[in-house]
């Protein structure tokens, strides 16, 4: 699963990606400094595999991850092929959700591609762009589809639907705005609407404006925004962000304390994207290894067998199960045994995040 990381130019985004994935995009105070997409693989935060770490004491621990793709800055017109637009429309088209980093501090040092600081301009300026690439797809396919009904009349259905998300792109509102049911959304999927990913807010805030967050104007006023979308919003220091990731883990730690914080706006942003996509993870616990597998929530037994192994999937006789919190309360699989914690499951099974399993077949 790929995030795009998107924003104007100079607002902290590739300051924002060296931070999470320590893979040092080149950072500089001018538009353009990325020009080829990024990309960087992440561990998901997730305490769980360092607690059946100590159960266990496996040979290797393997965290679930995610991809993150820096992206270039857009700016107006990108959508008509300004700047480098035609390039950066692709890169965020082939992501499966955005996070668009929106600068909320005063810098006088660091240019802004629009003279001054209004956050919502900012948000605006690339969501129009996207909505405007979005007009074109719709209407082509509408073009297409009106052609095609002459001689079909189940076009209508199809019509009907890029006419509804049409009407929303015109008053400037995204395609995930718009209320559709899942037959709808399938008549959609091929369109690969920019604005129907969903989407993920980061305010970059300065240093010291993080223990007055709350009191930041501009950061109220991306969170009003957002609502619109039902989308979340994160406020974190970028830069301070990637002072930590540069740090051994006690050395976080203790910083995060003296900055009286329980844990990193990254560590935020990655459960943040990992949710926004839908997923959650299922475990596997042993002396080989203890690793989390990601899954789409609501998958059933088989296919997050299928995860591990192809064979496992095919041959597939039971999971048995045992929740996560059970098994560190008990501190043992034998002890969770005795106590009839343990459950055996069938091909219908609808996994839950934190499931440890073990999956028997037979192939």
């Amino acid at each position: 699963m790929k995030m795009g990381i998107v924003g104007l130019p100079n607002v902290g985004k590739s300051t924002l990606f060296n931070a999470i994935t320590k893979a040092g995009a080149e950072c500089a105070n001018y538009p353009f400094c990325t020009i080829e997409p990024n990309v960087g693989v992440v561990a998901v935060p997730d305490e769980r595999l360092e607690k059946l770490a100590d159960i266990y004491n496996p040979q290797k621990v393997t965290p679930a991850v995610i991809e993150f793709v820096d992206i270039a800055g857009l700016v107006k017109g990108a959508s008509h092929g300004e700047g480098l637009g035609n390039k950066f429309l692709s890169h965020i088209r082939e992501v499966d959700s955005i996070i668009e980093v929106v600068r909320c501090f005063e810098d006088s040092n660091i240019v802004h591609v629009d003279g001054s600081i209004n956050p919502i301009r900012d948000i605006e300026t690339i969501n129009l762009e996207l909505i405007f690439a979005d007009m074109e797809t719709i209407e082509k396919r509408l073009d297409n589809a009106k052609k095609k009904l002459k001689a079909d009349k189940k076009y209508q259905e199809e019509i009907d639907v890029l006419e509804k998300v049409k009407q929303a792109l015109e008053q400037g509102k995204p395609a995930r705005s718009v209320l559709l049911n899942d037959e709808q959304k399938e008549i959609l999927k091929d369109s690969f609407l920019l604005t129907m990913k969903p989407i993920l807010y980061v305010a970059n805030i300065s240093e010291k404006e993080l223990s007055t967050v709350d009191q930041n104007e501009n950061v109220q006023k991306v969170k009003e925004y957002a609502k619109q979308e039902n989308a979340e919003v994160i406020p974190l220091c970028v830069k301070i962000e990637e002072e930590l990731a540069s740090l051994e883990k006690q050395e976080q730690k203790e910083m995060l304390e003296a900055l009286g914080l329980e844990e990193s706006g990254l560590d935020k942003v990655i459960k943040a994207s990992y949710d926004l996509l839908g997923l959650m993870s299922f475990l596997t616990a042993g002396e080989p290894e203890v690793r989390a597998w990601t899954i789409k929530k609501g998958t059933k037994a088989p296919e997050a067998a299928g995860k591990i192994h192809t064979d496992i999937q095919r041959g597939f006789i039971r999971a048995e199960i045992v929740s996560y919190n059970d098994l560190i309360k008990e501190g043992s699989m034998n002890a969770v045994k005795e106590k009839g914690l343990m459950r055996l499951e069938g091909k219908d099974y609808i996994m839950q995040d934190g499931d440890v399993v073990l999956f028997r077949f037979n192939v």
